[in-house]
């Protein structure tokens, strides 16, 4: 069977490769790809991973060199350079700041289904041209979603002291992830209804969203307790079932209480009660406040926010080597039509993607997303203050020692084989919000990389080290349920009783004071 699997697989490969060397070997993809290559860098994608970086693509010759070699598809960066080849992940912020030129906005969109992804490029380039914007890039991705690019001559040179070409990645972040929050409404409602008429009808699970913020509310249990010997009734919300009994809180009574009914309600952790900020915003109490809607999500991922420094995209007319599909540019007018039989590289058809865009033609769009993401982390800096009733303050860091960190992150400073970059994120946001010094906490996330197996390169590390010590507002290390992290990284073990390191710090500084 085996045998038989491997056979298929190279037949697969033996026919990509042929599609491959046919298609790129048409003048006009070449050229139209060069044309994009321009003072980006360019990085071919083999059947087995991608090449060597950085690399850049100049003349049509070069296409057809790495095709020869086993190139199946190209992948360019969103930011412009001076010079792509004197990149390097050994470089620091600023180094990288002085060879960027600029950067294009570049919006992916993703879903495992084509129609959604298609519902969601048209309520994108629905925002765009409210916003005045009318010249933007379309074209599908190569399997099931599309890339949206606007030029950076839409963006002012400056805005608020920050030059364009030094925002990156924080200015085209912040208008994605704006543009999602703009879009989600009208996404769920769309996609719901796509899925109502779909063979996914039985994947859908009812959720309730809260209408003041559109996120997703959590649900909760109501539980009505009944005493048979008084007949009291009390409720309960989030009522822990155990084999310990409540007893009537009649004091004249004998009897235990016991559970009549259960009930959902649902809670908002986002909103907080009008009348009590303590509370959040729930339906028992407000059930105008909340609307059914079909969770999307759980079948229909959209992740707008795929911007990071040197992140790579698939370049227009370069093929996918899964799907054998050309990643092709679109016309508007073209999207709801739009079929996978429309991308074989046998119809290609070639067109312009980058548009000509105005001088300040995305400004506004600009102002709205970082004041929208100001207000944001405004809101989420309320949140850490008030999570779990622990407030943040300063914590003497001469009465902190390691073992009283938690279990998990003095685990995490014996080093790592695996994941490091995320076990570095973790580390540098724990002992920022513990409010160690710049020094200390670059003197120890040293020490720590000497441990790990191999190291991270001096550059990397010198760069996020930069950046954390920049930020003025403390960013809380991952909570402890984030699977991508501590369970990941195999430092749990056993289940937690808070949710985040830097709550369990506190309370045993406050534990030991107490002492």
């Amino acid at each position: 069977m085996a045998e038989i699997e491997k056979k298929e697989i190279s037949e697969k490969e033996k026919r990509i490769r042929a599609i491959t060397r046919m298609y790129y070997s048409n003048p006009k993809v070449q050229e139209a790809m060069v044309k994009f290559s321009q003072n980006r860098e360019v990085v071919p994608r083999y059947m087995d991973g991608f090449g060597k970086r950085p690399d850049s693509v100049q003349y049509p010759s070069d296409i057809m060199a790495l095709v020869n070699k086993g190139a199946t598809s190209f992948h360019a960066s969103e930011e412009i350079w001076n010079d792509p080849l004197k990149i390097n992940s050994e470089m620091t912020l600023e180094e990288l700041n002085s060879n960027r030129r600029g950067w294009d906005l570049l919006i992916d969109i993703d879903s495992p289904y084509v129609d959604v992804s298609k519902e969601a490029a048209k309520l994108v380039i629905e925002l765009l041209e409210r916003y005045g914007i009318r010249n933007y890039g379309l074209k599908f991705s190569g399997s099931k979603g599309f890339h949206i690019i606007i030029g950076g001559s839409a963006f002012p040179d400056e805005l608020n002291g920050i030059k364009m070409k030094e925002s990156f990645p924080e200015w085209p972040r912040a208008i994605t992830e704006f543009m999602f929050h703009e879009i989600k409404p009208e996404f769920r409602r769309r996609v719901g209804k796509i899925m109502s008429f779909s063979s996914l009808e039985e994947e859908k699970e009812i959720k309730f969203a809260c209408k003041e913020c559109h996120n997703i509310a959590v649900r909760g249990d109501i539980t009505r307790l009944l005493c048979p010997v008084c007949s009291m009734e009390i409720e309960r919300k989030d009522y822990k079932l155990t084999k310990r009994r409540l007893k009537c809180l009649n004091n004249d009574c004998p009897g235990v209480l016991e559970v009549a009914e259960s009930s959902d309600y649902y809670k908002c952790e986002n909103c907080k009660d009008s009348e009590n900020e303590k509370l959040s915003l729930s339906s028992d109490k407000y059930p105008e406040s909340f609307e059914k809607v079909e969770a999307v999500e759980d079948y229909a991922e959209l992740d707008l926010v795929l911007v990071a420094s040197r992140h790579l995209f698939r370049m227009p007319y370069s093929l996918h080597e899964k799907t054998a599909l050309s990643s092709v540019v679109l016309d508007k007018n073209e999207l709801s039509d739009f079929e996978l039989g429309k991308a074989s590289p046998l119809n290609v058809k070639i067109k312009d993607y980058f548009p000509k865009n105005e001088r300040d033609e995305a400004k506004k769009l600009l102002v709205d997303a970082l004041s929208w993401k100001k207000n944001k982390e405004k809101e989420e800096e309320g949140k850490e203050r008030k999570y779990e009733n622990v407030e943040y303050e300063k914590i003497d860091i001469k009465n902190v020692t390691d073992n009283m960190f938690p279990e998990p992150i003095r685990k995490l400073l014996k080093g790592l084989t695996d994941g490091k970059k995320r076990g570095l994120f973790i580390i540098l946001t724990f002992l920022k919000c513990a409010n160690f010094s710049p020094e200390e906490i670059d003197k120890r996330v040293r020490e720590w990389n000497k441990l790990n197996n191999p190291p991270l390169k001096e550059g990397y590390l010198k760069s996020q080290v930069e950046w954390h010590l920049k930020q003025r507002r403390k960013l809380l290390p991952p909570n402890y349920d984030n699977e991508s992290f501590y369970k990941d990284l195999g430092l749990l073990d056993k289940k937690p009783e808070v949710k985040n390191p830097i709550v369990e710090l506190v309370r045993e500084v406050r534990k030991r004071q107490r002492q």
